[in-house]
């Protein structure tokens, strides 16, 4: 290797510490929002690995934990609340990775006009917080998320509707009869409402 070669090599290492140093403390002082999806991995057990939606009152659903407060978290203290949620279940505290899939997004001057907010989480191609018109149909919204995936159990897609008073209403919606030909109640969506898609059990 040339003397300029071993440089120019040298100088892109540098650059690149740099620029994760760089990042480091950005990352540790982010503070999760509600819309972001979070990628959650679990060396133990790969059956635990999830995206984690946080929803508009700022809590994720963790398997084998239930829900938990998100929103305002670091990454970091959201992760450590996580092993040790789940350390009862197994003989050591579990290594649990956590880091943002995306960030919910950031709307521009102008949009909102007609808009709501709505999400979308487990077995559709884009999880995540969805902004639709108002009047949007599940059906809709499913498209607009890209629709279920080949793992999604279409005959039990949920859709959870939170009231101001604290009270929650589950609806069922059928996709896989709506694709056979039969009548489907249609769903209109309100805002915040969260469509669920749950995977696909086994010979389903």
């Amino acid at each position: 290797m040339s003397e300029t070669m071993f440089k120019a090599i040298l100088r892109l290492a540098i650059a690149a510490i740099f620029a994760v140093v760089a990042v480091l403390p950005a990352a540790a002082a982010y503070r999760i929002k509600p819309g972001d999806t979070l990628k959650m991995q679990v060396l133990e057990d790969s059956s635990l690995n999830s995206d984690l939606l946080v929803l508009p009152d700022g809590s994720v659903t963790v398997p084998s934990v239930g829900t938990i407060q998100a929103a305002g978290d670091s990454i970091e203290t959201l992760r450590s609340v996580i092993a040790k949620r789940l350390t009862p279940n197994f003989a050591t505290t579990p290594t649990v990775y956590l880091s943002i899939g995306s960030l919910a997004p950031v709307r521009s001057v102008g949009s909102g006009r007609g808009q709501i907010d709505v999400y979308a989480m487990g077995e559709v191609a884009k999880p995540g917080l969805v902004e639709v018109r108002r009047g949007t149909t599940l059906l809709q919204a499913l498209a607009q998320a890209g629709g279920p995936t080949p793992y999604a159990a279409t005959k039990r897609i949920q859709l959870r509707r939170s009231f101001k008073n604290g009270q929650s209403q589950i609806l069922h919606f059928d996709y896989k009869a709506l694709m056979s030909g039969a009548a489907v109640p249609t769903i209109v969506l309100q805002r915040g409402d969260v469509i669920i898609v749950p995977t696909r059990r086994l010979f389903e």
